[in-house]
């Protein structure tokens, strides 16, 4: 069936909830649950309501059709039904993709307006209710509205008196075709999904000469029933619309489910013990303070595999060699033949949230030029501030953004049971099996460019970054080996890796749980896939305070409030494991970072030593929210890191 095809193409951007909802001449019906696509097809309610669908009486006067969305929860609980698309409110349903970043400052300007739910997407509505009642009509409602959202925001709309649907985006991540006859009408967020969709024997025949056409930024479509041929407009210019005026009065009818329990059983922590971590860490900071350091960059004796020559200088310093960044010039003769002057798309630019591919996707569009498509692989540790930046990035620069949801819930089972089952024998070796659900990134931006028909894909790595240090805890020295890209190791150290991690798992049975499959192919996702991209950090100098100021400066990128730094702020993983390097080890990413700076001429080692201090301290925020979506005490998890073995003495 159609409707099965096309959800279980758009399981992709969501498996937190499902939802649909169908629509006649008489009524407007909204089934949604908190399970993913597949799941819900299968549920008695959606093949009833199918089934109630397909009987309604198909004259060429009456219309047909049905929304869905497949989900992953930003705002708002999945198990709270309100929070799920479709949205309802009074007459109005609105399916909406991405994150609407300033929907809690739009509900303090218009105070009469009443908030019943989380979800940001209810703001939409909202403000739809607040202009029709003023006497707007529709269309002008619609675009008083879209003026006042921020963010990366594609809605498919209806209204139960209108007899149409508005389709906008304001980055282009929505596609539409009409048949040849215009009775029919298909739309999706992404062309891959749509075009597959097209393909499909049960449709093919209707669509075999349509194109399938992008909605543009800033542009609205409105599809009248009468007759379903698209009808644009523009959401910036204040010009007179009436496209289409009320006709009837459809019933909408909610079919809801009884609220089900929040599965996070630590939702309410005791924080007592987090208070008294402070004294804990006060003891560790003293103690780490009397480490010996190397006397040009801050790596101290325990860093894996460092020696200190007659100044006391670390090897890694000796041995380092200063980075060349190849130039604009450079960059733009590999671009060139990638280049595409119609207007298509013409590269692949993933973007995490974090400064340096926020940073980046600004760059390869307002800088270079070039007319890139925004990729995420979410695999449930991408904290809400980064999607929000996300949004901030794709809205304010019109650049279509292509989300890859991973089972959220299950990598997030994962993560516990590798949590728990290191806290039964804590490593620092072992660690990065905490990370390892996000590695088939590698192999989801591999496919999507082949999908879209890029020629070249672009990161934003930054060099600086590199952790060496990780596999140094699994008795590899990568200090001498200079890789030519960012994520590498030769064949015989992934040999050594790989019959580490084996140890490890026989000395620890507790690995062997049902994530242990995923860890696998993590493991051949980051070391075994080709990977074919261009840096752009290769060829522009990365300039952190250059960064920060622009991506705070022109678009209000936001900013976590337990740190003053703006690195590794849209990492939700972050904050946990650097806690356990810095307490178990004397030293995390933050020194090995500022310490390439140091290398690089870009600070100095006394501002590198008051940096990494500040930074290395816990961010009980992000703790918290860790603990809290793996479903762990996060009181237990501190004290048995606290009372693991450490190389320093307290």
């Amino acid at each position: 069936m159609v409707l099965d095809r096309l959800f279980l193409l758009s399981e992709t951007r969501g498996k937190d909830a499902s939802g649909l909802m169908f629509f006649n001449d008489l009524e407007m019906t909204v089934l949604k649950r908190p399970v993913r696509a597949n799941k819900f097809i299968r549920s008695p309610e959606y093949k009833k309501l199918i089934k109630q669908f397909v009987n309604f009486p198909s004259r060429k006067d009456k219309t047909v059709g049905f929304m869905g969305h497949a989900r992953m929860v930003t705002n708002g609980s999945e198990e709270e039904h309100a929070n799920n698309q479709p949205v309802i409110r009074k007459d109005m349903v609105v399916l909406h993709n991405g994150i609407v970043v300033n929907d809690e400052e739009l509900w303090r300007k218009h105070s009469s307006l009443k908030r019943s739910h989380v979800v940001d997407s209810e703001v939409i509505l909202g403000l739809m209710e607040h202009y029709l009642q003023s006497g707007e009509m529709l269309d002008k409602a619609f675009r008083q509205t879209w003026m006042q959202l921020q963010g990366a925001n594609s809605v498919a709309l209806m209204h139960a008196q209108y007899d149409g649907v508005i389709l906008a985006t304001s980055n282009g991540s929505l596609y539409f075709a009409e048949s040849a006859t215009e009775n029919e009408l298909v739309f999706a967020s992404e062309k891959f999904i749509l075009e597959q969709l097209l393909k499909y024997p049960a449709i093919q025949p209707l669509f075999e000469n349509s194109q399938t056409i992008k909605v543009q930024p800033e542009t609205a479509y409105i599809f009248p029933f009468d007759q379903l041929q698209s009808r644009a407009y523009s959401l910036k210019q204040q010009d007179d619309l009436c496209i289409i005026k009320p006709v009837r009065s459809r019933s909408i009818h909610d079919l809801r489910i009884a609220a089900s329990p929040n599965s996070l059983s630590f939702s309410h922590q005791n924080t007592a013990l987090i208070a008294n971590n402070d004294h804990f860490i006060e003891k560790v900071n003293v103690a780490v303070s009397r480490l010996r350091r190397c006397t040009r960059c801050i790596l101290p004796e325990t860093f894996p595999f460092i020696q200190f020559d007659e100044q006391g200088v670390c090897n890694i310093c000796r041995s380092y060699t200063p980075l060349i960044w190849k130039g604009r010039e450079a960059l733009e003769e590999v671009l060139t033949p990638y280049r595409r002057t119609n207007g298509q798309p013409d590269c692949l630019v993933p973007i995490s949230g974090g400064r340096d591919s926020c940073y980046g996707i600004h760059y390869i569009k307002k800088v270079l030029g070039m007319n890139p498509i925004a990729y995420t692989y979410d695999w449930g540790m991408v904290t809400d501030l980064a999607r929000r930046n996300i949004s901030r990035m794709c809205g304010a620069l019109g650049i279509e953004h292509i989300l890859v949801s991973a089972d959220i819930k299950t990598k997030r089972r994962y993560v516990r049971q590798n949590v728990t089952a290191w806290l039964k024998r804590p490593s620092l070796g072992t660690v990065p099996l905490f990370m390892a659900g996000d590695k088939q990134f590698f192999y989801y931006a591999s496919m999507l460019k082949k999908q879209l028909d890029l020629g070249i894909t672009l990161f934003s790595m930054n060099p600086l970054e590199r952790t060496d240090f990780k596999v140094g805890y699994c008795n590899i020295d990568e200090i001498n080996q200079k890789q030519e890209k960012h994520y590498s190791l030769s064949s015989y150290n992934q040999m050594r890796l790989g019959l580490y991690y084996g140890k490890e798992f026989l000395l620890n049975p507790a690995y062997f749980n049902s994530s242990l499959i995923d860890s696998a192919l993590a493991f051949i996702s980051y070391y075994g896939i080709s990977k074919d991209y261009t840096t752009l950090y290769e060829y522009e100098k990365w300039e952190e305070e250059k960064i920060n100021s622009v991506l705070i400066g022109e678009y209000d990128w936001e900013v976590a409030k337990d740190t003053r730094s703006t690195w590794r702020i849209g990492d939700g993983t972050a904050s946990f494991y650097n806690y356990i390097y810095y307490t178990m080890g004397g030293f995390s990413e933050n020194d090995t970072f500022r310490s390439n700076q140091i290398r690089e001429g870009m600070i100095s080692r006394a501002e590198a030593l008051q940096i990494a201090e500040r930074d290395n301290q816990p961010r009980y925020d992000a703790l918290r929210w860790y603990c809290k979506i793996i479903d762990v005490d996060i009181n237990q998890v501190l004290k048995r890191i606290n009372s693991a073995p450490k190389p320093y003495t307290l």
